[in-house]
C-alpha cells in the first residue's frame, strides 16, 4: 500500500499538542489525506494559540476545524480514517482512545509525546494502553521506553519519528560535524542580513535576541521563577543594545498544556521599571528564533528547535539537574550553564555524539510511517488485533468521571454534571488517603 493512500485524522486540544499534531501530519508524504480536529476540552487552544501552533507546521489550515466531544464520533464516522493520531495529555488520551476504539471498523490508534520525553514514565504508557503505536523522537527515548515497558510488563509498539517542528532545519549527517564549531564563534560582523558569523564551513545569518523559552511548571515554585525573572532583567541591563525576549506560550486568559501559577509577565511587572530591551512575546517559537542569537531555557523542547536551526542554547542549571526538571537529557550535551553564562550570552551547541542519540539521528532510521502503513494494512485485511483499555474499577461511572475530568465545563452531559457534583467533594476527602495506594499500584504495573 502506498503511504499516499493513507487517511489520517489527528485529535488534539492544548497548545503543545496542537503544534505537535499539526507538524506530524505536515511531515507525512504528499498525497496523504490529513485532517486535524481540535477537541473542545477544558484547556483547548485559543484561536491565536491555534494560529501560532499551525505556523510553519506544513499543515494547510483549511484541513483544521474545532469540534465538540459529542460530535466527534459522528465526524470520525464520516471521515472514515485509516488511522487516528490522539495528541493530548494522558487522561484525555484515555478518554479519546476509548471513543475511537469503539468505531466500526476500528481505526489504527497512534499517540505519542510532543517533545523531550526523558525520563520515560510508566504513566505515559498506561494512559496510552489502548493505542497501537507510540511515537517517540530519539533513539534514546525508544531505548528508555522499551526498557521500562519490559520492566513493567507492558505491551507497546514504539516507533521513531523526527521531532517534526524541528525537522525543517535539522542538520544532515555531514552538517553535524560543524555544529560544535558554532559554540565558539569569532567576532560577529555586520552584514545586510543582520549579524553573521563564520562557522568554518559557511556564513550563517544570526539574530541578536536572547530568547528565553518559558515553561509553565519548570521551575514550579514562585521563588525560583522570581529568580529567573531577575536573571532576565540582569541580562537585559548587561547589554542594552540587544533584546531579551521572554517567549510566553499564552496571554492572560489562555490555557496551556500545564497550568501556570506564576507567569513571568506578572512577576516582571511587579519588579518596577524594566529595561526597554526586555520584551514579552507570544508569537510562535519559529518566529522568535528568526531573530535569535541564542536561546535560554531550563528544559523546553524549544532547545531542540533552536539547535535544529544552528542556534546555540543555554540550558539553565541553577535549580540542579533532575528528572523533575526534565533536564537530565542535557547531561553530556555541553548545554548546561549558569546564570553568569546567560548574562555573558555564552551560548553553545552539542557534540555529535549527543546529537546522534538525542533527536538528531539519521532520518533513515525513522520508521513510524512504515510502522503506521503496516498497521493500516493489517486493519484493511481485518487482522488488526484490538487493544483493550486498561482494566480499572468503577465501570460506567468511572467512564463518566474521566470524561468530565478531560472535558471540564465543556462536558454538558447530565451524567457528567451529577458525577462532578458528587465526585469533587469526595475526591477532596479521599485523595490524600488513596494517593499512596494508586502510586504503588502504578509503580507495580
Amino acid at each position: 500500500m502506498s503511504a499516499g493512500m493513507l487517511r489520517v485524522v489527528a485529535l488534539a486540544d492544548t497548545d503543545s499538542y496542537v503544534k505537535w499534531a499539526a507538524a506530524l501530519l505536515g511531515s507525512l508524504p504528499a498525497g496523504t489525506d490529513v485532517r486535524l480536529l481540535i477537541v473542545e476540552t477544558a484547556l483547548v487552544v485559543s484561536p491565536a494559540q491555534q494560529a501560532a501552533a499551525l505556523d510553519g507546521s506544513g499543515l494547510d489550515p483549511a484541513r483544521v476545524r474545532r469540534i465538540v466531544y459529542d460530535d466527534l464520533s459522528g465526524a470520525l464516522g464520516e471521515l472514515a480514517p485509516d488511522a487516528v493520531l490522539v495528541a493530548a495529555r494522558g487522561p484525555v488520551v484515555r478518554v479519546l482512545t476509548a471513543l475511537v476504539a469503539a468505531l466500526d471498523p476500528r481505526p489504527v490508534i497512534v499517540s505519542g509525546l510532543p517533545g523531550i520525553s526523558i525520563p520515560a514514565t510508566t504513566a505515559a504508557m498506561v494512559h496510552r494502553t489502548q493505542c497501537d503505536l507510540f511515537v517517540l523522537h530519539s533513539t534514546r527515548e525508544i531505548a528508555a521506553f522499551s526498557a521500562l515497558a519490559r520492566q513493567r510488563g507492558l505491551t507497546q509498539r514504539f516507533a521513531l519519528a523526527g521531532l517534526p517542528f524541528a525537522r525543517a532545519g535539522r542538520p544532515t549527517l555531514r552538517e553535524r560535524s560543524t555544529l560544535r564549531e558554532r559554540s565558539t564563534l569569532p567576532e560577529p560582523v555586520e552584514g545586510r542580513a543582520g549579524v553573521v558569523a563564520s562557522t568554518g564551513s559557511a556564513t550563517v545569518p544570526r539574530g541578536t535576541d536572547l530568547v528565553f523559552a518559558s515553561q509553565a511548571i519548570v521551575p514550579r515554585e514562585r521563588i525560583d521563577r522570581m529568580r529567573v525573572a531577575r536573571l532576565l532583567v540582569e541580562a537585559a541591563r548587561a547589554d542594552p543594545g540587544r533584546r531579551v525576549v521572554v517567549k510566553e506560550r499564552a496571554v492572560a486568559g489562555e490555557h496551556q498544556t500545564h497550568a501556570q501559577k506564576h507567569g513571568y509577565p506578572d512577576l516582571l511587572r511587579r519588579m518596577g521599571p524594566l529595561p526597554a530591551n526586555l520584551v514579552i512575546s507570544t508569537d510562535s517559537m519559529a518566529r522568535a528564533l528568526d531573530a535569535a542569537e541564542g536561546l535560554v531555557t531550563v528544559s523546553s523542547t524549544a532547545a531542540i528547535e533552536a539547535i535544529a536551526r544552528g542556534i546555540p542554547v543555554i540550558a539553565l542549571d541553577t535549580f540542579g539537574v533532575d528528572d523533575s526538571l526534565i533536564n537530565t537529557v542535557f547531561v553530556g550535551s555541553g548545554l548546561l550553564g549558569s546564570e553568569d553564562d546567560v548574562v555573558r550570552r555564552d551560548f553553545r551547541l552539542p557534540p555529535t555524539e549527543w546529537l546522534n542519540r538525542n533527536y538528531f539521528h539519521d532520518p533513515v532510521d525513522e520508521d513510524w510511517i512504515a510502522e503506521l502503513v503496516q498497521l493500516v494494512e493489517l486493519r484493511r485485511a481485518g487482522e488488526l488485533p484490538a487493544k483493550p483499555g486498561r482494566a480499572r474499577r468503577g465501570g460506567r461511572l468511572r467512564d463518566v468521571w474521566e470524561r468530565r475530568m478531560a472535558l471540564g465545563s465543556r462536558d454538558r452531559s447530565l451524567a457528567g454534571t451529577v458525577v462532578w457534583i458528587i465526585g469533587v467533594p469526595s475526591r477532596v476527602v479521599l485523595r490524600p488517603i488513596l494517593r499512596p495506594y494508586y502510586r504503588r499500584r502504578l509503580e507495580s504495573a
